[in-house]
């Protein structure tokens, strides 16, 4: 689990809250056994229904409840403040708050000046006067962020922030520093720089630029974390746009940056890190900001002239809905320019455009791959081992001339291979880790690509092996025709397995198939149950002779067609 993802986590489970509401108990009462009455409080936790339900006071009692919350209360803006009792000669000061813990990381161990920085909390706009317009460009690395809020910001007048140059700058100016030193080195690997030094870093660009209209911020943020972070701390942005762009795109991009600019966060394993890095991020954060209605996504693997038309006519829609565009029609290139139909079809998408019309890795559902496949019948087969997949597989393609494909089979044949995909998944297996599902998906997609002009449909073998996996193989190329589940008894499979032995001894012994049956039972039951829902489902009963099931399968095949 990466630095954002444990951030996500315990922002997402109410933990931060949950300590602070402890810490004050511990405070309030001074128990004599601290550890019994930590023990006694999350057990309340549990009576309340869970970490949502506690407050900051939950348990202080009524007697003692004017203290403060570690946190402000209920303002998220607040400062330093020294209280001293009346009539006391204390020799200490107490303050209406502590800095919160999470913020002390890399500077912690620096000068007190740096650490200063983090527990002042400061407006970076005047109220007095109006706050400029933001708008946040985030993508995968490569998908044309920085191309675009150049000519967003030249279009409009508006002020461009690069927050990446914000950074490499930063780390030249002070190299010398151990706390920059550090900050180069984790981006050079391709992690996120840390999120307290990145959101200070613009906060004090953004006080250098009181007076701009419109400020364009390129690269930010990364996940949700920071997403929060940056509407804490700054403000809530006007208007997000989403680079969306395929996997495959991202990378040769990103090769050519690096033989062009040799920019030292471009190497081989960085790249590799960072795209890892925004497949793991850019679902939750396209989430995050569609529910608040602030985020238009566009297909950026297209002509940048393309993509930036698109992005104009959506800012003039968001930004100036009661005004005259900012730039004539005459500023943009007349090739690009639709009829008064297509723009008003298009530009009637970009608020509602949410996953089924562009998912956050840039394949667009529409087009020549999709119109084809829609003419394909996909059928998931799902069976433990011994059920006879493989065989029943064999007589269905044979008889309806379907594309067979395994999941195994597809990474078997991508590690053979000396792709940087193949590095990277034996790099993830080395490790003990299980194959990220975006990469099973990705080859899915490819390997049905290749076939889709001869072939019928696609017959897919142990796919998919969790709900989430089906979800997002619905999301992205759309849900299967059919589900056959192989209904087969655990001993029946067992003495099946058990007849192979002579030829697999290792893989038939009793411990080892056990645990296969266990495995499979564990996975496939919320799997089965999620497609029973969804009415795909068609259970074979896979006990009897291979002609007795494969009759039954041809019944349920023949349904779809």
């Amino acid at each position: 689990m990466n630095t954002a993802d444990a951030k996500e986590y315990l922002a997402r489970r109410e933990i931060p809250l949950l300590f602070e509401s402890l810490l004050n108990g511990l405070m309030c009462s001074k128990p004599e056994d601290p550890v019994e009455y930590l023990e006694s409080c999350l057990q309340k936790v549990k009576e309340l229904g869970g970490c949502e339900k506690v407050k900051w006071d939950t348990f202080v009692s009524q007697e003692k409840k004017t203290l403060p919350p570690l946190n402000g209360g209920q303002s998220r803006r607040s400062f330093l403040r020294s209280v001293m009792p009346e009539n006391s000669n204390f020799p200490y000061r107490r303050y209406d708050r502590l800095p919160p813990i999470h913020q002390f990381s890399i500077e912690s161990d620096t000068d007190l000046s740096e650490t200063a920085e983090l527990i002042e909390e400061y407006e970076v706009f005047d109220p007095a006067r109006p706050r400029p317009k933001i708008i946040l460009v985030i993508g995968g690395p490569g998908s044309g962020k920085g191309t675009q809020s150049l000519k967003i910001a030249e279009r409009y007048g508006f002020q461009y922030i690069s927050v990446g140059e914000l950074l490499r700058k930063k780390i030249h100016s002070a190299s010398s520093n151990r706390k920059w030193s550090l900050i180069a080195k984790i981006i050079t690997t391709g992690e996120l720089a840390p999120q307290e030094t990145t959101i200070t870093e613009i906060k004090q660009r953004l006080m250098q630029i009181p007076d701009e209209e419109g400020i364009v911020i390129d690269g930010f943020p990364r996940d949700v974390a920071q997403a929060l972070s940056f509407e804490d701390q700054i403000c809530t942005p006007d208007l997000v746009v989403f680079l969306a762009c395929t996997n495959q795109r991202l990378k040769e991009r990103l090769l050519k940056r690096a033989e062009q600019q040799g920019r030292p966060d471009d190497n081989l394993k960085a790249t590799q890190r960072r795209l890892m890095n925004f497949k793991q991020n850019a679902a939750p954060l396209v989430k995050y900001f569609q529910e608040k209605g602030l985020i238009v996504m566009f297909d950026a693997d297209r002509d940048e002239d393309e993509v930036f038309y698109d992005i104009s006519m959506a800012v003039d829609s968001k930004l100036f809905p009661n005004k005259e565009a900012a730039a004539s029609s005459g500023d943009l290139d007349s090739s690009m320019m639709l009829d008064s139909g297509e723009i008003a079809d298009t530009g009637s998408d970009y608020e509602d455009q949410g996953d089924d019309q562009l998912n956050v890795f840039g394949e667009h559902p529409v087009g020549g791959f999709m119109e084809d496949l829609r003419k394909c019948k996909i059928i998931f087969m799902i069976g433990g081992p011994g059920s006879g997949k493989g065989t029943q597989c064999e007589k269905l393609v044979e008889k309806y001339g379907f594309t067979h494909f395994s999941t195994g089979e597809l990474l078997r044949r991508e590690l053979s291979s000396d792709s940087e995909r193949s590095r990277l998944i034996r790099d993830t297996m080395e490790r003990g880790d299980l194959v990220p599902p975006g990469i099973l998906l990705e080859l899915l997609r490819e390997a049905m690509a290749a076939s889709l002009h001869h072939t019928t449909g696609f017959l897919i073998d142990g796919y998919p092996r969790e709900v989430k996996q089906g979800e997002e193989f619905g999301r992205r190329i759309g849900d299967p025709h059919l589900v056959i589940c192989m209904d087969c008894s655990a001993d029946t499979m067992t003495n099946r397995l058990r007849q192979r032995s002579q030829s697999s001894p290792d893989r038939s012994s009793s411990a080892t198939v056990a645990k296969r049956l266990e495995a499979y039972h564990r996975a496939s039951i919320p799997v089965i149950a999620y497609y029973e829902a969804k009415a795909r489902l068609q259970k074979i009963n896979a006990e009897g002779t291979p002609e007795e099931v494969f009759l039954q399968l041809c019944t349920a095949i023949d349904s779809i067609f």
